[in-house]
């Protein structure tokens, strides 16, 4: 095994997932943390892309926030075609945001870091937690006093256990 796949190795993701239904919790960032997405433009970019998550990767996307220079967001198999894998679907979201972000910011490629990181969750209640952290990120970060106040966090679809 080359040296570069040994240090990767722990990247790799799982092609079948053996938990249903599998709710999976998802951050990704931009490349070189620029803070380039706690504007409108980007959420509406970013939202219409988990809108036609279903149709297109045969996934739902359930609640995110949308923080300047990454996203955090819930999601699971599900909707109008067989689910894409993982990979498939953020990669696929990354690159259609990407088109449309840079070019209302005029940045060069990349927008995002190549990686993303993934957990699986496995009951409604690491879910709550994680989305009660996750939506207090914008508080800890000092951008706002409440988490209501961020106008960048929302919910697609309903997801649950």
């Amino acid at each position: 095994m080359s040296q570069n796949k040994r240090a990767f190795s722990h990247l790799r993701r799982l092609d079948r997932v053996w938990i249903e239904p599998a709710i999976y919790f998802v951050t990704t960032c931009v490349a070189e943390r620029v803070p380039l997405l706690a504007s409108a433009s980007a959420a509406k970019v970013l939202h219409e892309q988990f809108a036609q998550a279903p149709k297109r990767y045969g996934w739902l996307v359930g609640r995110y926030v949308i923080m300047p220079d990454h996203i955090h967001f819930f999601c699971a198999p599900g909707g109008e075609r067989d689910p894409t894998s993982l990979s498939v679907f953020v990669g696929g979201v990354k690159m259609w945001s990407a088109r449309s972000i840079l070019a209302t910011t005029g940045r060069a490629p990349p927008l995002w870091q190549r990686e993303f990181f993934d957990r699986l969750l496995r009951s409604d209640e690491s879910y709550d937690g994680k989305w009660t952290y996750v939506r207090d990120n914008p508080v800890r970060a000092g951008l706002v006093k409440t988490a209501a106040d961020w106008p960048f966090a929302g919910e697609i679809e309903t997801l649950s256990f």
